[in-house]
C-alpha cells in the first residue's frame, strides 16, 4: 500500500453571482471554495521539485475559473464543476475532495454559510 499524504487549499474566496433567486443572479456574493487530496508525497518531500506533487496554483486557477466562469443555481453543480475539471486535469489524482460555501444564503433566517462538499475518487 503506497504512502497517502494530504494537500489542502483552503479559504478561496470570490465574490460571484450563482444562486436560484433572480437577485442572487445579479448581486455578487461571496463564495469559499476549500480543497483537499489524498496523494502519495513522498518524491516531493525529497526531491523539493514542483514537478514531484500536485501544484495547487493550477488547482487555485482551475477554481478561479469556474467560479467566474458562467452562472450556476445549485451549490451541488458550481463544486461539480470543479470537481469535474480538476478530474479532467488531473487523470491521476485519485482522492480529492471540494468545498463550496456560500455567505449569508437565503434561507428566510439567519444563516452564516450554505456548503456542499463533493468527493471525486477512484476505487
Amino acid at each position: 500500500m503506497k504512502d497517502m499524504d494530504t494537500l489542502e487549499l483552503e479559504g478561496m474566496e470570490f465574490l460571484a453571482c450563482h444562486g436560484c433567486l433572480e437577485h442572487e443572479k445579479k448581486s455578487e456574493n461571496l463564495f469559499v471554495v476549500d480543497f483537499r487530496a489524498d496523494l502519495d508525497m513522498s518524491r516531493a518531500a525529497v526531491s523539493d521539485s514542483l514537478g514531484d506533487t500536485l501544484d495547487y496554483g493550477k488547482i487555485y486557477g482551475i477554481v478561479a475559473e469556474v467560479m467566474k466562469g458562467g452562472h450556476c443555481d445549485l451549490l451541488e453543480r458550481l463544486a461539480g464543476k470543479i470537481a469535474d475539471k480538476i478530474s479532467e486535469t488531473f487523470p491521476c489524482l485519485e482522492n480529492f475532495s471540494v468545498r463550496v460555501s456560500k455567505q449569508r444564503p437565503p434561507v428566510g433566517g439567519t444563516a452564516a454559510w450554505s456548503r456542499v462538499t463533493i468527493r471525486r475518487g477512484k476505487k
